[in-house]
């Protein structure tokens, strides 16, 4: 098994390892690598020490192969208080995620902070779900504890996870590489459908942030709604060892498997 999820290659490039194995496909890669990637990347760009990521937001442009994948990053909105960086992936010559950050320069704001809530369970808690794993290759990459919920069973869930493997060898996981790299899991874990009789895969997921996560456990607390139009969203509230700090929205295709 690698201990990471991608190896680099120069120039851009990165190898994707088997632990970014999705659950749809054994040649595709879960969601949440290529966005652990995309903002080990982002935050590699024209670095602002002052300044911290509010919202990230992710788009899958198409199944992302289990390969050689290259990353290009650019500034979008230069500024001293906002700023705006950007990021695609490419695999096989085509676009297959798209990445877009905004920064805005910190400030204690500390005395008018409003009250957050506090997470269901500390960390790391014991886990609620005694089901077999899931047997692809992402899930190899984490460390879970369920609240609320499971792998097999349908509805919400409240999930502990962190990333056990960092992105690139040898490289500790930012935070924000850290709520990146579990949160696509959301809509998976909060399932309303049937792996086996539907697709329910997410085409986006949005990050909106107050703080960066503290600690390596991030705590999603999310639920899934099916719509009577072909299309789903799942919401998840997230938490860390301090409470409330933000949230992640998906979009999902819902189609029955042929």
């Amino acid at each position: 098994m690698a201990d990471s999820l991608y190896r680099p290659l120069g120039g851009g490039r990165f190898q994707a390892t088997e632990l970014t194995q999705g659950p749809w496909d054994p040649r595709h890669q879960h969601g949440s690598p290529p966005a652990a990637l995309l903002t080990h990347e982002l935050e590699h760009t024209d670095p602002q020490p002052d300044m911290a990521v509010s919202q990230l937001a992710i788009d899958i442009l198409g199944p992302i192969p289990i390969g050689e994948v290259t990353v290009h990053t650019e500034v979008v909105r230069p500024g001293r208080r906002v700023q705006s960086v950007a990021a695609e992936m490419v695999a096989d010559g085509r676009p297959v995620a798209y990445a877009r950050a905004w920064r805005l320069r910190r400030a204690d704001t500390e005395a008018i902070a409003s009250e957050t809530a506090t997470a269901r369970l500390p960390v790391p808690g014991t886990s609620v779900d005694e089901s077999p794993l899931p047997d692809f290759g992402y899930f190899h990459a984490l460390e879970w504890r369920f609240a609320e919920g499971g792998f097999l069973l349908n509805g919400p869930a409240v999930l502990w996870a962190r990333l056990a493997v960092p992105v690139l060898p040898g490289e500790e996981p930012s935070p924000l590489q850290r709520v990146t790299g579990v949160a696509d899991t959301a809509s998976g874990v909060s399932s309303e459908l049937s792996f086996a009789a539907y697709t329910f895969s997410n085409v986006d997921f949005t990050l909106h942030l107050l703080r960066p996560q503290s600690g390596e456990w991030t705590c999603l607390d999310a639920a899934t709604t099916v719509g009577p139009a072909g299309s789903g969203l799942c919401r998840t509230r997230l938490y860390d060892e301090r409470g409330d700090f933000g949230s992640v929205a998906q979009t999902l295709f819902v189609a029955r498997r042929d």
